[in-house]
């Protein structure tokens, strides 16, 4: 084979460096099409690696990385990726058809929203899903649930995210936001409070995420979903800087009896991944990799069946306001009256109630997906590093990276960054080596972040207003135990565990903290 047919060759990686023209041209491109979202996701970069340093170093070494990536580390890293000409925004997730799409009006263009029922849900996510399940599990024929979504069920961030069922954030993650925020919080408290009431806040979540992981698991065995579910777990490289948060967290977990956390070698790292580091790994042994949005449309499959929930797709609720002792709830579509509603919105929260601008904070993460890539990258398990993630699932390598905050009405839009993409592809390459990769969708979704990277899950009104939101990109470890708890607490069912106190999760922890029920300190 001489060499310009081995260059054609889509299996073959590209060999050699890239010349002065190809990394101009690379550049010139990068450079050309900048767009807002790449200034925004920039921007919070710059924040995270260079905000320890004062403005002028700031600024200086921010400037010094995005020359260096934009001439060097970027055509390095990604001479053997091809981007098709269009690149689809449909992500990955959903290129198969959604069997719930316009629901119900594909099947019956004469139906209409009911005037009234027991409980509305509003949103078709992981969360709308986990309690239309419940739902349906637990609820008597009398009580009826109706779930409406402004677009189709996982169409929102729940079908435009990585794949993986994760067990939520680590202890020791958990237990340090924490404690960067209860001195605003609880100012009352001198440190040793603050770092007790970190450590119980901590204990309380992760509790919590491993039973979700585990209801899960055992909702996907007992009935049979087919949402290609593995659970191989999740490998993060860390660099030499971060191996002594590694082992202070790896330390702390096993201190406390959370042990999904650890730490593996450099080789154990490559064998279950494929990367190749030059330092230990964290991992998270009880990640699985899924299909998100067949586990939803298997939530709302079982749960429709039992005729206690009815769906409503494409629907937009404008507003939710107290009607003589229950709620009103305006769609797009006409108005139904509910003694609960349960704000299953995540992200878009603050666009429906102001009352969260600044409590829920819309964040916009980012994907792509295409064929080929390294062919060492292991399928079916969670791969990322310091600033990027990926996976391989069947013939596709998804790819993608978080990015900056976004206006409140700005939740949900779909405008990726084509900078952004590369600068991911560049450090796959970094830990595979060269590859050939053909890029053929990208889009972005908007995760919901609490200012303590805490979720919240309770009553909004202490009467018949639920959310269950702010999971911060962990909505895989939260919403099914979340909606579990939301749906029994409705129907007065206390014969389950419910895993999310009002003193630690109640949205009045951030909307009214003087007023919020701060739990004692235990023993």
């Amino acid at each position: 084979m001489n060499p310009a047919s081995h260059q054609s060759d889509p299996s073959c990686p590209p060999t050699g460096p890239p010349g002065f023209l190809a990394r101009l041209r690379v550049a010139a491109s990068l450079l050309a099409r900048l767009r807002k979202p790449d200034l925004q996701a920039g921007g919070a970069y710059r924040q995270v690696r260079f905000g320890k340093f004062h403005l002028f170093g700031r600024w200086w070494r921010f400037l010094a990385w995005v020359l260096h990536e934009t001439f060097v580390a970027i055509p390095n890293g990604t001479r053997g990726l091809t981007i098709n000409r269009r690149v689809s925004n449909c992500p990955m997730w959903l290129i198969d058809p959604n069997p719930l799409a316009d629901h119900p009006w594909c099947r019956d263009p004469a139906a209409v929203l009911p005037a009234s029922t027991d409980t509305v849900v509003i949103g078709a996510g992981f969360t709308g899903g986990a309690a239309a399940y419940h739902w349906a599990r637990r609820a008597p024929a009398n009580r009826k649930m109706v779930v409406v979504d402004l677009g189709d069920p996982a169409s929102g961030s729940s079908g435009r995210n990585e794949g993986l069922v994760v067990m939520g954030r680590y202890f020791s993650m958990v237990k340090q936001c924490m404690l960067n925020t209860l001195p605003e919080l609880r100012p009352d408290l001198d440190a040793g409070g603050r770092k007790r009431l970190a450590h119980q806040f901590a204990d309380v979540y992760a509790r919590a995420a491993y039973r979700n992981a585990a209801l899960i698991e055992q909702t996907i065995q007992r009935e049979g979903f087919d949402c290609n579910y593995v659970r191989d777990g999740w490998v993060q490289a860390r660099t030499a800087e971060e191996q002594a948060a590694l082992d202070d967290s790896v330390r702390e977990a096993q201190e406390t009896g959370f042990d999904d956390w650890t730490k593996i070698s450099a080789e154990e790292a490559a064998r279950r991944s494929g990367m190749r580091l030059d330092h230990p790994a964290g991992f998270s042994r009880q990640a699985a990799s899924w299909h998100p949005a067949k586990w939803v449309w298997s939530l709302f499959d079982r749960a429709l069946a039992a005729q206690t929930v009815a769906l409503f797709t494409r629907t937009r609720v404008t507003s939710v306001t107290n009607d003589e002792g229950r709620y009103r709830v305006e769609t797009s579509r006409g108005v139904i009256h509910a003694r609960h509603v349960i704000y299953a919105t995540e992200a878009y929260t603050p666009a429906l109630e102001k009352m969260f601008h600044d409590a829920i904070l819309p964040m916009q993460e980012q994907a792509a997906c295409g064929d080929g890539g390294p062919k060492t990258m292991k399928p079916c398990i969670g791969i990322s590093g310091t600033w990027h993630f990926a996976g391989r699932y069947g013939r596709r390598v998804l790819f993608g990276s978080g990015g900056s905050r976004l206006a409140d009405c700005e939740a949900g839009r779909n405008r990726p960054s084509r900078f952004l993409s590369r600068f991911v592809v560049s450090q796959i390459h970094r830990t595979y080596g060269d590859h050939r990769l053909h890029m053929t969708n990208e889009w972005s979704g908007t995760v919901g972040y609490t200012p303590d990277q805490y979720p919240i899950v309770g009553s909004l009104d202490r009467r018949g207003r639920y959310i269950v939101a702010g999971m911060c990109g962990s909505g895989s470890g939260v919403s099914f135990n979340g909606g579990r708890c939301i749906v029994n607490r409705i129907l007065g069912l206390d014969d389950e565990p419910d895993d999310y106190p009002a003193a630690y999760f109640a949205p009045s922890r951030l909307l009214n903290t003087a007023h919020h029920p701060w739990p004692a300190f235990e023993a």
